[in-house]
């Protein structure tokens, strides 16, 4: 994994080392042995703008570790020169590095006059002078060798360099890169990967059998202000067991993976081979093992790594998918149909590991679905859910602006190839670098930035491309993809629906299942926490801030209580109320003013009452028994300065109240009430009756019915200016009919999401979303699937809307509509 991670994180931490690096270069031979980093600068000038105007660059200056090294590196602010220049970065004591740069000397190459606040003193060590500068605080080192001039942030450095007399030798391999490298480029950058955990802010390991990821890599740097791109070769001997040998006398292939990831995921690794047995016998090499090649992978020419919600889904790529289907058809131990694909369980959840390590590692195949000519495995059954439902609406990462912007910049082939958004980034850099680092990089914003590494392995030769690049904008819109998909333990048995979490500010989602267990669900698809519940919970659950703090919980009623929940899903004291009997409404909760001095409308049978934020009956409130059974959760509406409160009651009444109880509209006719709420249209309270009878009652009490001729069960749903009837499969948006697919229909409803109407139905039977416009035209890209459409919100404030829906009995499904 450590070296899969160097190659992924190389594009932020090599350019992160060099942001502030202002010289650099002379002859190799004049530095001492063992630099962490060399950069050889063609073009100080043009490399200092580049570094000065680059965006990317500019966000990761403050980060831990690199910090402190431009700190030192300020000190060559004064260096100016049309020469070459070399800068080398040593490891001196723990997490601490200096540097050395070594260039030709010029009359005025290092000139300080302009420093006010400085010393200059000549310091003498075994016979040789060395000029020591203190500018502002910033120590630095001066030594004449021939007709050269090295600058130094260490006197120890300095001290190593005069006691070897004679140059010192290079490392051939780093020599050879030098040697070729390209004075086109403002800079070069050259690493050795292996060895430098300090430098590119890796956790420390006990111990690790990762082999290095290859020997020195040579970079040419190139930046602009929004991209930052390294292009350049990795060679490693052929006596030596690096990473990048794996893929030794085998040629790179189009990477297939991004079209089968979906366009939610975090990032994707893909790996390619035309020849599986080369590969083989190079994994067997790496591993120090002597093991009989497999028949069994034969066909295989692609690996791939999808990371979707923190979790790896493998790919395995075959031109032949006969032979390893019969083996996993062999081997499993149950099966599903999902969408159309089969699910398979698998008994031996290391076969993908066992095979195809050190590619793969971590990582059990308990389950596998194969699409078109590619098996995929996961670790749980809903990731493979949520690629089946991307797939299935083609909606893959291949399509993800971030990726268009960095395959521009890209081989159109690779051994290896990385790419990634910035919640990847955020995935990486917790698991595998310093915790300090970690916090920097979750600190900043790079929701603009793709991440991008590709490795082309030639003669022996691993050609790379590095990016990091602001994302071009994407003029596509109204694109729909499964976000994730999630299995609970047993069936849903509420409908799921968005809750707002006060500290974020995001959406998350509520849904309890069959066994009455209450779950609270992140923005990813991740369980927050889960509460056993007595019982079932009714209608909708409202959210409030009982103490007007800015925190919120959930209220809600079940079949015999009324609860309310905190943050972490404990119970809000006294609000833990019980009611003999049971047979309880959904809650309705008042808030006259917009001030949270909640009412909180308990109904039950006859019985009404209602609580105020201290959980205390209100006494001033008269209507604690109707003639009749009150029908679903009670309603508020405000028109002008006055409050009315509506019920629905078994015997045909409309009763509607004042704050008091009293009546204030008295509705004299019996309305046999469908199977739909009350609404306020056209600020007159509108109900319809089982014969498609539209009855609308003014604030005067007067009484109008229209006759719109609709079916029993037909949906009924209203907004201020909003009418929505659902009557078998013709959906009506203020007076605009569409004519849906025969199937059998939901009840309508409305969303208003900035400033914008939303209508969704569901066709239950044919497990199918539609979602239009308040011109009754269809948002693009729909339908979905779903057996019910829930919530519509917009989940993470950036005006993407994210739709919420039942899948399998057991699953709630989450889309992204951009």
């Amino acid at each position: 994994m450590r070296s899969k991670v160097l190659f992924c994180l190389l594009p932020i931490f090599i350019a992160s080392c060099t942001k502030e690096v202002k010289t650099k270069d002379s002859l190799l031979e004049q530095l001492p042995p063992n630099p962490s980093l060399v950069l050889k600068i063609n073009n100080l000038t043009n490399f200092k703008s580049e570094l000065k105007n680059n965006s990317n660059l500019k966000s990761i200056e403050e980060f831990y570790n690199i910090k402190e090294i431009l700190d030192k590196i300020k000190g060559l602010r004064h260096l100016t020169t049309d020469k070459t220049c070399v800068l080398a970065l040593y490891e001196v004591g723990k997490d601490n590095h200096d540097y050395i740069l070594a260039t030709k000397n010029d009359s005025g190459i290092f000139n300080v006059d302009s420093v006010s606040n400085k010393t200059v003193e000549t310091l003498t060590y075994e016979g040789i002078n060395v000029t020591k500068y203190n500018l502002d605080g910033l120590e630095v080192y001066s030594l004449r060798k021939n007709n050269d001039i090295l600058l130094s942030s260490s006197m120890m450095l300095m001290e190593n360099l005069i006691r070897v007399s004679e140059n010192t030798p290079v490392d051939p391999t780093l020599k050879k890169l030098y040697q070729a490298s390209s004075l086109d480029k403002s800079a070069t950058i050259f690493i050795n990967p292996s060895g430098n955990t300090s430098l590119l802010a890796l956790k420390e390991q006990d111990k690790t059998t990762d082999n290095p990821f290859s020997s020195w890599v040579s970079l040419d740097f190139t930046a602009n202000s929004d991209e930052v791109n390294l292009s350049g070769v990795a060679m490693t001997p052929d006596s030596t067991k690096n990473f990048i040998n794996l893929f030794k006398g085998t040629s790179p292939l189009a990477n297939k993976t991004p079209s089968y990831a979906p366009l939610t995921a975090q990032a994707i690794l893909s790996y390619t081979f035309d020849d599986y047995q080369v590969f083989a016998n190079n994994q067997n090499i790496y591993l120090d093992r002597v093991k009989k090649t497999d028949s069994l992978f034969n066909t295989i020419e692609e690996v791939g790594i999808i990371y979707l919600n923190n979790e790896k889904v493998v790919l395995l790529k075959s031109y032949g998918t006969e032979s390893l289907y019969d083996y996993l058809d062999s081997k499993k131990t149950a099966s599903q149909d999902y969408q159309g694909s089969e699910i398979i369980e698998l008994e031996n959840p290391n076969i993908v590991e066992e095979g195809f390590t050190p590619l793969v590692k971590d990582f059990e195949s308990n389950f596998c679905t194969i699409l078109e000519n590619s098996f995929i495995f996961s670790e749980q059954k809903e990731a493979l859910q949520t690629i089946i439902s991307n797939h299935k609406s083609a909606s893959s990462f291949d399509g993800d602006q971030g990726f268009k912007t960095a395959k521009a910049s890209l081989a159109s082939e690779s051994s290896m190839l990385f790419v990634s958004n910035a919640s990847g980034i955020d995935f990486f850099a917790e698991q595998e670098l310093s915790p300090e680092v970690f916090e920097d990089i979750k600190d900043k914003d790079f929701k603009e930035q793709v991440f991008a590494s590709q490795m082309v392995m030639d003669n022996g030769f691993g050609h790379f491309n590095l990016l990091v690049s602001k994302i071009e904008k994407n003029l596509e819109r109204n694109t729909v993809s499964p976000l994730f998909t999630l299995e609970l333990n047993t069936d849903l048995a509420t409908d799921p629906q968005f809750v707002k979490n006060h500290r974020t500010k995001q959406q998350e989602i509520v849904v309890q299942d069959q066994n009455n267990v209450l779950y609270l669900i992140s923005t990813d698809g991740k369980v927050l926490w889960t509460k056993q519940l007595d019982g079932r919970i009714q209608g909708e659950i409202q959210q409030v801030d009982i103490y007007k703090n800015g925190k919120l919980q959930l209220a809600f009623t079940t079949n015999d209580q009324f609860l309310i929940l905190d943050r972490n899903g404990d119970e809000v004291p006294p609000f833990t109320i019980d009611f003999e009997g049971g047979n309880l409404n959904p809650l309705a909760v008042f808030d006259y003013d917009g001030s949270r001095n909640y009412r909180f409308v308990v109904t039950q049978g006859k019985k009404v009452y209602m609580y105020n934020n201290q959980g205390k009956i209100v006494r001033g409130f008269t209507f604690t028994d109707a003639p009749s059974n009150i029908l679903d959760a009670p309603k508020h509406f405000r028109v002008g300065n006055k409050d009315y409160l509506v019920f629905k009651q078994d015997n045909s009444t409309l009763r509607i109240l004042h704050r008091v109880g009293s009546d204030r509209i008295k509705v004299p006719e019996k309305i046999d009430f469908s199977n739909n709420g009350v609404f306020l249209y056209k600020n007159k309270f509108s109900v319809t009756n089982k014969t498609g009878v539209l009855h609308q009652i003014d604030t005067n009490g007067k009484l109008t019915a229209t006759n719109f001729n609709l079916n029993p069960d037909h949906g009924f749903y209203a907004t201020s200016n909003t009418l929505v009837f659902m009557d078998d499969n013709v959906l009506s948006i203020k007076g605009r009919k569409v004519e849906l697919e025969l199937g059998v229909y939901s009840k309508p409803k409305i969303f208003y999401i900035y400033d914008k109407i939303y209508v969704g139905v569901t066709d239950i039977q044919n497990h199918q979303i539609y979602l239009y416009d308040s011109q009754a035209e269809p948002i693009p890209n729909f339908p979905v699937f779903g057996s019910s459409l829930i919530d519509l919100t917009d989940m993470d404030n950036d005006r993407r809307l994210e739709l919420v829906a039942k899948d399998q009995e057991n699953s709630l499904i989450v889309y992204k509509i951009n």
